[in-house]
């Protein structure tokens, strides 16, 4: 492999940790990213796209921003440029990626939305629904709920360390890259599952949340297949195959009328 073409791999592989905000997914995954070019002094150059014409100025401005900050990283970039093509705000995105501005200054008075706000947002409905698999998970696998809700952090970790059992240490790991979302300073002694302000979950009333949970993952789901079909269709690369997943049903539990999750 020649020193640019592993250079190119190094930005890939950044790029793959870049979020689609809203749908929790990466922008590679997502196949958003359409090309990247390196040059012999450390230039990269990155296009990306997206699903429609009109798709939210807001998110693509995190997801440009967040390719930048991703490839600056690497010790070796001297220069980034992140471009997106066929977009009604192009210009302006594109004008915000080149010379460094924030979102309000690349849109002035257009601009009404705080993108740190709208980044926490998405960020608890993407703990919501990573922590919903998991809880999913162990229960399907055969754990009580009242087992479940007194673990703590390093007994969970120990859980997902046991052989033979690589979906479940996949699911562990996703949930803690964002457990530190809800609550504050994580370590090994706080409990393993806590609700958006950082409370420990209730067995009594586990069934009623896991259920409100479980629609911020169907909205996510159904919004994650809309936007590959029209990714597909505007672009004319056939229909990708989407994979199907049914949807959970948890059983009433023990007084489960009272729901412990606050939406963000």
């Amino acid at each position: 492999m020649s020193a640019a073409s592993a250079r190119a791999a190094q930005v890939w592989e950044r790029l793959a940790s870049v979020i689609d905000p809203e749908l929790d997914e990466s922008v590679t995954e997502l196949n958003f990213v359409t090309s990247v070019e390196v040059d012999a002094d450390g230039g990269v150059t990155v296009a990306f796209r997206l699903p429609t014409y009109w798709c939210a100025a807001n998110f693509a401005y995190l997801m440009a921003a967040d390719m930048r900050a991703a490839i600056a990283g690497l010790p070796w970039v001297t220069r980034i440029g992140v471009t997106l093509g066929e977009h009604m705000y192009a210009n302006e995105i594109n004008r915000g990626m080149a010379e460094n501005l924030s979102f309000r200054q690349a849109f002035g008075d257009a601009a009404n939305d705080d993108l740190d706000a709208v980044r926490q947002t998405f960020l608890v409905k993407a703990f919501q629904r990573r922590q919903e698999a998991l809880l999913a998970h162990l229960l399907a696998s055969g754990h009580e709920a009242d087992a479940l809700v007194r673990l703590t952090i390093g007994e969970l970790a120990s859980l997902a360390s046991l052989a033979g059992e690589p979906e479940r240490a996949r699911l562990v790991a996703r949930y803690m890259e964002r457990r530190h979302v809800c609550g504050s300073a994580v370590d090994e002694m706080q409990p393993a599952f806590v609700d958006t302000r950082g409370v420990a979950l209730d067995p009594a009333t586990l069934g009623a949340y896991l259920r409100e949970s479980r629609r911020v993952g169907v909205n996510a789901e159904f919004n994650s297949a809309l936007c590959r079909g029209l990714l597909a269709a505007r672009y004319d690369e056939g229909a990708h195959a989407l994979e199907e997943k049914p949807v959970r049903f948890y059983p009433r539990m023990r007084d489960a009328s009272t729901v412990q999750c606050k939406q963000a």
